[in-house]
């Protein structure tokens, strides 16, 4: 119990740095009056929308609380008891990733005018406070998640059946992920594909034109979404996984046939090594955030990647003294360690990857040479290196899976030795979620602090100097959105193992000839593409009538074109909100209802197939989605950086739309995707028992 005390001091000290590099961060210079009011309408705007939406979210959370409560009840040892404590912890869960979320939004909202100043002095002080305030949401994230789990673990009585109350914590951090995500990537590109089409398509005027009706309402979409958004699902992650590797150890702390896997059986050690390794990692991401400082050469994303490689290294040197404590130093130890090792080393490959196809290399200006000769092949293009994008990081996330498994499954006999070790791996790799999400953060602050420096007619050396940091944002981004997905996969076919101890069925009954089981697969593998398809029109019906609004204005409001007339920037923050509230509901419930549905109506085996059909589609086109979004906007870029003719050249109008094109794919139904896979495995573990008695066909 003492060692287990090191995971909520961990949470606490996360705050505490959290809140450190926020007054580091609001102490800066904010600049003119003019930004201060282009910032405070941004402000404004992200506070508006995320307290609309988790008012609407509250009354869906209170709901499935009471269903918890009330339906779990009559499936737990302890009644009304547990079923209660599972309710308290799904509402806590809730608010700790709506809180997670909203400190990265209050934080970000006010970085970026900072930043849009602090450009005016060069690259790297301009760096250092946009990093800085990336890191709050990192440090803020993992703060809560371990703090939240750890607290929840140790008020419920530690050991296994701990963990089986503390899975209402993480369903509730799912259902608020799922919700930021759906509604914030819905608000952030109805409003930056609307304000697009009209303000560089259809008048040629710049991004950030503060003539462009729309551009208020794309600033405060970039924080609702790859603030508020990432942040809340990153916890998530970070919460469901814990407690996936947590169940695993709880199957081999409490059966004694496990006896000779590993010394610590019959403790609580194997429960809670996935919160040890939290906590010591938040330790190397404290140290690794202070690691980013730029050198003589301001290589940009150089310095940010020092920041991981510390983080991974420390990581490592930290598991093993806690691998040694908790489990041993014998082989069934070492085999252990090495499988939170393959962790961290699928964390770093998925950087590589991504960054490849995502930066500025060959993939990148393949899609810009294709938009010579218009948007047709600038689409083909983009898809195409999106769907061979896929390849590298399933190699990655398979080898990585197969490893995790082998090496404890060798090393003790028991393959459930091997399942933990899978569940490890995911615990590694998302126990640096700290510095990760503070480079995701970063790139949100960065672009807003371009969109302010446009908006507040600043020289054009400061919105140079923002525009490098922008373009290495938007590789942050998309770096993250890989190591999400990956983490995710593996993370929910550790969740899916413990499903199947769960409902009681031997893996090798999930048979092929099964139809049951295919009927499952063939669901689950065509809900993550109705689930895009719902994100992407609700997009496209967001920006129509943004592009409406803005057109309306131009046409209307008379001295708009020569600065003598601001436009009514509210009328697209109102027409967004309510585009994303709306249309946030019907995808999701998806992810609570159809796992129900099929769990009444098929009954558990059927839902077992469904939950790795969603698995394996989600992962492939999460990842196309995200890639391939991330490589349509670089694209773009590398055209304005004077490429093809730069701004304004008929390629440049190509690339515009093919990056309009990929803003919904990378920002709204690829990221989505993540929460949407967990929450679905969450729902089918929490009401497992209810499938198993009331399923209409025999498993």
């Amino acid at each position: 119990m003492d060692l287990l005390l090191l995971a909520p001091v961990a949470g606490l000290m996360s705050l505490v740095f959290s809140a450190l590099f926020a007054y580091y961060t609001l102490k800066q210079d904010s600049g003119s009056a003019k930004m201060n009011e282009i910032a405070a309408a941004i402000q404004e705007g992200a506070s508006a929308y995320l307290n609309r939406q988790y008012r609407s979210v509250a009354v869906v959370a209170s709901i499935i609380a009471v269903i918890l409560f009330v339906g779990l009840s009559q499936s737990l040892a302890g009644g009304y008891f547990d079923s209660g404590r599972i309710a308290i912890g799904f509402l806590a869960g809730a608010v700790c990733s709506a809180a997670a979320g909203y400190i990265g939004m209050f934080v970000s909202t006010r970085a970026n005018v900072r930043v849009a100043h602090a450009a005016s002095s060069g690259v790297r002080k301009a760096l250092m406070i946009a990093f800085r305030g990336g890191a709050v949401t990192g440090l803020a994230v993992v703060g809560l998640a371990l703090l939240g789990t750890s607290m929840f673990y140790i008020i419920f009585g530690s050991g296994a059946h701990a963990v089986d109350l503390v899975v209402g914590y993480g369903f509730g951090a799912s259902l608020i992920s799922l919700f930021a995500r759906i509604g914030g990537g819905i608000y952030t590109k109805a409003a930056d594909v609307g304000a697009d089409l009209v303000g560089k398509v259809e008048v040629g005027i710049p991004e950030d034109d503060p003539r462009n009706a729309g551009v208020i309402a794309d600033n405060v979409g970039d924080n609702v979404g790859d603030c508020a958004g990432m942040g809340a699902d990153l916890f998530e992650t970070y919460v469901v996984t814990a407690i996936a590797a947590m169940l695993i150890g709880g199957l081999i702390a409490g059966d004694a046939e496990l006896s000779n896997v590993f010394h610590s059986v019959g403790t609580c050690a194997v429960i809670e090594y996935p919160l040890i390794l939290g906590a010591v990692a938040i330790f190397a991401s404290i140290i690794a955030i202070f690691a980013v400082r730029m050198g003589s050469r301001e290589n940009i994303m150089g310095t940010l990647y020092k920041g991981v490689a510390t983080a991974a290294v420390l990581s490592i040197i930290l598991f093993y003294p806690v691998t040694a404590v908790l489990i041993g130093t014998d082989i069934a130890g070492i085999a252990i360690f090495l499988s939170a090792v393959i962790g961290i080393v699928i964390m770093v490959l998925m950087v590589i990857v991504t960054e490849y196809y995502t930066q500025m290399h060959s993939p990148v200006k393949a899609i810009a040479d294709a938009s010579k000769t218009g948007a047709g092949t600038n689409l083909i293009t983009g898809l195409a290196v999106g769907m061979i994008s896929t390849g590298w990081p399933v190699i990655i996330i398979c080898s990585g899976i197969l490893a995790a498994y082998l090496v404890p499954f060798i090393a003790t006999g028991a393959s459930i030795a091997g399942l933990y070790g899978i569940a490890i791996t995911a615990v590694a790799m998302l126990s640096t979620t700290g510095i990760i999400v503070a480079l995701d953060s970063y790139g949100p602050i960065t672009d807003n602090a371009g969109g302010i420096a446009e908006m507040a007619d600043l020289p054009p050396e400061i919105r140079d100097t923002t525009d490098k940091l922008d373009a290495v944002g938007n590789t942050t981004k998309a770096v993250t959105k890989g190591y999400a997905i990956a983490s995710a996969a593996i993370a929910a076919l550790a969740l899916f193992s413990d499903y199947l101890h769960k409902v009681g069925v031997p893996a090798e009954e999930f048979s092929l000839f099964n139809p049951l089981v295919l009927i499952g697969l063939l669901i689950g593998g065509l809900l993550p593409f109705i689930f895009s398809s719902l994100m992407m029109r609700a997009v496209g019906k967001g920006a129509f009538r943004v592009v409406e609004e803005v057109r309306r204005q131009f046409k209307e409001i008379h001295g708009i074109w020569d600065g003598t007339a601001k436009p009514e920037y509210g009328k697209c923050v109102d027409i967004v909100t309510s585009a994303a509230l709306h249309e946030m509901i019907v995808p999701g419930m998806i992810a609570v209802v159809v796992p129900v549905v099929v769990g009444i109506l098929f009954g558990a085996i059927a839902l077992g197939g469904l939950l790795i059909g969603v698995i394996i589609s989600g992962l492939m086109l999460a990842l196309m989605m995200a890639n391939s979004g991330a490589c349509w906007d670089n694209a773009k870029k590398m055209i304005e950086d004077g490429y093809l003719g730069g701004k304004g050249s008929e390629a440049h109008k190509a690339a515009v739309v093919g990056d309009t094109v990929g803003d919904p794919f990378k920002d709204t139904a690829g990221p989505a995707i993540n929460p949407l896979i967990k929450a679905m495995t969450m729902v089918a573990i929490l009401f497992s028992s209810l499938f198993v008695a009331y399923g209409m066909l025999p498993m």
